[in-house]
């Protein structure tokens, strides 16, 4: 069983009693951390050949981020001055039509380990061709929930029964580090007879499901215009919310809705970058928090961030908090914080987002000398911690992230992902653009006018 001892380093565990050390040491057995505390190891330790030692001095030990709502991208920069109903029918949509196994296997890739440089331990995927999904995840080594883009058939996207196979082929993969959840797109590509199947799948296979719910104005109107009902409420009615569900962006919702996503136990998505991006509006933070609702954050597509980055991410997720509601207290960093790692891990059901032995070893190893983004940074433990949160929040980026553990593995050390050569994955991506580009032009679909027709 594999081991490996952190040593002389700043901890920042994010438990329930918010513990710190410095300096501290954390030891790793297996996929689990096996103990975390002051001071540093036996000499022996250190000097023992069959265990990984790696020098803390300088480095912030943290748990992973946890993307939430994530898709793998293929057409970052393509498209980008387009609002969200346009986007989708001619730059999404097209281009996801246009994928094969091989073409997802490059673009997941390419994903996931730009998404591991920056500090991101696990990402809840919603895309296509699960195989290659589950494939990247697996060569990589990042934790990973996978599920497919649910619509109804004229949409050309998944259908139902691609995402059963999904799961029967891939749950539970790598030793429960990859699971399969079922996927839903959005009620502007499905019905209500559909959303009902989905919610019965997930009970039979007695598994998740990842949904986008009241994403833009125009969802929502569109959906009481069609219904009389909410997004929230339908998802409701059809067995598409729960504790084992995340819904996805929720920036459009009523007091009803909240109270909903509350009784059910549902985990929400706050995807700042991409609503604001994509002139959608900003998530009720403080309203669904105060009424107990599990809140992680996502990137969504690279197309829709630009940028697989979490902590410019955080920060931007606090500062429109503050902006929107012109007060300096809301979205603390050490909230924040939580958000990115801990409420993240609880939403898909995985023991991590907390540095705490018996937790599973999903750990990143921050550089606090990386282009003076810590500086300055006092030595008094509980100052120190306070700094560093708000260092981490507003005043640092992931390439300061210089080593990466998941599931009890270094597949990140020094600024580099281990199963992965980037130059070629570089020239991989472009080429296959140049044809997935050319072939979109064919796959352009008015879901508008096929949604009228429905």
């Amino acid at each position: 069983m594999s081991r490996i001892i952190i040593y002389n380093t700043s901890i920042l565990t994010l438990d329930d009693e918010d513990t710190f050390y410095y300096p501290g040491t954390i030891e790793i057995q297996g996929d689990c951390i096996s103990k975390i505390y002051k001071g540093h190891p036996d000499a022996e330790l250190l000097s023992d050949a069959s265990i990984l030692v790696l020098d803390g001095t300088d480095k912030l030990v943290m748990p992973g981020l946890v993307d939430l709502h994530f898709h793998t991208s293929v057409a970052k920069g393509f498209g980008d001055e387009l609002p969200l109903g346009e986007y989708l029918d001619q730059v999404w949509y097209p281009a996801v039509r246009a994928l094969n196994q091989e073409r997802t296997l490059t673009a997941a890739l390419y994903s996931y380990h730009t998404a591991m440089r920056s500090g991101t331990t696990c990402v809840n995927d919603m895309y296509r061709f699960s195989d290659s999904l589950a494939e990247a995840a697996s060569r990589i080594g990042i934790r990973a929930v996978i599920s497919n883009e649910v619509a109804l058939p004229q949409y050309k996207l998944d259908l139902i029964e691609d995402n059963e196979i999904s799961y029967n082929r891939h749950h539970g993969r790598d030793g429960g580090r990859i699971k399969v959840w079922m996927g839903h797109e959005w009620i502007c590509t499905s019905d209500v007879g559909l959303m009902a199947q989905v919610g019965a799948m997930k009970k039979r296979l007695d598994t998740g499901l990842h949904i986008h719910l009241a994403e833009s104005r125009e969802e929502v109107d569109e959906t009481l215009a069609r219904y009389g009902k909410t997004p929230v409420q339908i998802a409701y009615e059809t067995g598409c919310l729960g504790p084992d569900v995340v819904a996805a962006h929720c920036v459009h919702l009523t007091d009803n809705d909240i109270a909903l996503l509350a009784k059910t136990g549902t985990s929400v998505s706050y995807d700042p970058g991409s609503n604001a991006k994509l002139g959608n509006g900003v998530l009720r933070l403080q309203d669904l928090r105060a009424a107990g609702v599990n809140v992680g954050m996502g990137i969504d597509a690279f197309e829709c961030e630009n940028s697989p980055d979490m902590f410019e991410l955080m920060k931007f997720g606090s500062l429109i908090q503050r902006a929107l509601h012109q007060d300096a207290s809301l979205a603390k960093p050490h909230d924040i914080l939580r958000m990115a790692t801990r409420n993240g891990a609880k939403a898909l059901g995985f023991d991590a987002g907390v540095l705490q032995p018996g937790k599973k070893a999903d750990v990143i190893v921050v550089d606090l000398t990386k282009d003076l983004m810590f500086i300055p940074l006092l030595k008094d433990p509980q100052r120190r911690k306070t700094m560093l949160e708000s260092h981490l929040v507003y005043g640092c980026n992931g390439s300061a992230v210089q080593h990466s553990i998941i599931d009890g593995h270094l597949v990140m050390r020094d600024f580099k992902v281990l199963a992965i050569d980037q130059e070629q994955l570089r020239r991989s991506m472009d080429i296959m653009f140049e044809t997935l580009a050319e072939d979109m032009k064919s796959l352009v679909i008015d879901t508008r006018a096929e949604q009228s027709i429905s």
